[in-house]
């Protein structure tokens, strides 16, 4: 079964093409710009994809994207390009999973996408406005385009639909969580759920059954998970992906008392307040360099103070997180880093360790500093044991949808 993997943004498209009897992604890529004239458009073929392909053979090109029914529509001619494509045909697409961020209390798994889920999407544009409205347009666009096959809706905050009712309401007037269901949603549910997974398949425990996980998903978004019996029980992010953690360019958590203290100094508007939090601020906005860690971490180095100071109350924050949720689960057996910084920082993971002996860490200087890919960076006598997994949310997404479609297709026909 060959699956599409979608992920849409308000100007973009990710993609995925994989054939999940052996799990081979066939072929990637990102249509970007979407709306302009000069809109890009990048596919790859993924190695041994494609037999007579040339290896790694890819299209980049500049060309006009009005919408995301265009962009797409670019994607499916790409997959069946005669140099460039891995399928003959359109009908070789048997099912499309598609990214979708924000769940709400409706949606705690993966869904056939059908009229009324569409509908339900469209009530949760005011809880994810910059994600959600996108998403369902790369739906849309896609049932437009590839009449017939199923559409599948995995959701970032899903995952994190197991947390007690203690570790999801705020401290706000009841009355504001029964009218507008303010309260912590997390997300990056999808990347937790992945190395959580793969974390207990490299143990044998595929269920972490009796374990003690935190997953650090650390890229320009960050976020950290708590998770017992491989259920996540609390998460960094909250209402909106604002909270937590220091990011590339968002705060993370701030006092909400100096929101409006800083409103009626700077006379800014709610939306400018907002741009300043989600854009502006985290790593760029202390730095005044750069939200992109490896820009951080180099200029700290030549002795940039801002820089190390960036970096510093990134890896202080991480580590409060940390040290927050052990005591959460009353104890911690095991700590993943994913994510672009997770994966390919070794600064920020042995400043990290370095500070959490209390808790058994020992870190294995040369296996954090050395390889890369999935592996174990902590010694044999180390309490904790410390790995760090590269992330694969579309594999999970295009998982999701096998299971999904091949349970509709074992139902009678009458009943479907």
């Amino acid at each position: 079964m060959k699956v599409l993997v979608l992920n849409s943004g308000s100007s973009s498209v990710k993609y995925q093409f994989l054939e999940m009897d052996g799990e081979q992604v066939l072929a990637s890529g990102i249509v970007e710009r979407i709306g302009n004239d000069d809109a890009a458009h990048t596919h790859r073929i993924a190695p041994g994809a494609a037999p007579g392909r040339p290896e790694g053979a890819k299209i980049q090109e500049i060309v006009p994207v009005l919408d995301h029914i265009a962009a797409i529509r670019r994607v499916l001619a790409a997959l069946t390009h005669p140099e460039y494509g891995v399928i003959q045909d359109l009908r070789e697409v048997a099912a499309v999973g598609h990214r979708v961020v924000h769940g709400g209390e409706q949606f705690t798994d993966s869904v056939l996408v059908t009229e009324e889920v569409k509908e339900a999407l469209r009530s949760l544009f005011d809880l994810a406005p910059l994600h959600n409205p996108p998403n369902l347009q790369g739906i849309l666009a896609a049932e437009s385009l590839l009449p017939g096959v199923p559409q599948v809706a995995v959701f970032d905050t899903a995952f994190h639909s197991t947390m007690p009712r203690v570790a999801y309401l705020y401290a706000l007037p009841y009355a504001m969580y029964k009218r507008h269901r303010v309260r912590r949603y997390g997300f990056h549910g999808t990347s937790h759920r992945y190395v959580s997974q793969r974390l207990g398949e490299l143990i044998g425990n595929p269920g972490l059954q009796g374990m003690k996980v935190i997953t650090c998903h650390l890229g320009n978004g960050a976020s950290v998970c708590a998770i017992r019996d491989g259920k996540s029980v609390d998460t960094s992010m909250g209402f909106t992906p604002l909270e937590g953690l220091i990011m590339g360019t968002r705060s993370g958590d701030v006092d909400p008392g100096a929101l409006p203290y800083i409103m009626a100094r700077e006379e800014l508007t709610i939306s400018e307040l907002m741009s300043m939090l989600n854009k502006h601020s985290g790593l760029r906005g202390i730095s005044g360099i750069s939200g992109d860690m490896r820009q951080i971490e180099e200029e700290m180095l030549k002795g940039d103070s801002r820089a190390r100071e960036a970096f510093e109350m990134f890896e202080y924050r991480l580590r409060k997180y940390i040290g927050a949720y052990a005591a959460v689960l009353e104890g911690l057996d095991a700590l993943v880093f994913t994510g672009g910084i997770g994966e390919n920082s070794v600064l920020v993971r042995e400043r990290v360790c370095r500070h959490l002996t209390f808790l058994g860490v020992e870190l294995d200087e040369e296996a954090n500093r050395q390889g890369k890919g999935e592996r174990r960076i902590s010694t044999d006598r180390s309490r904790v044991q410390v790995w760090v997994i590269p992330t694969n949310e579309e594999l999970v997404i295009a998982r999701d949808t096998v299971a999904i479609v091949r349970s509709l297709m074992s139902q009678p026909v009458a009943s479907r």
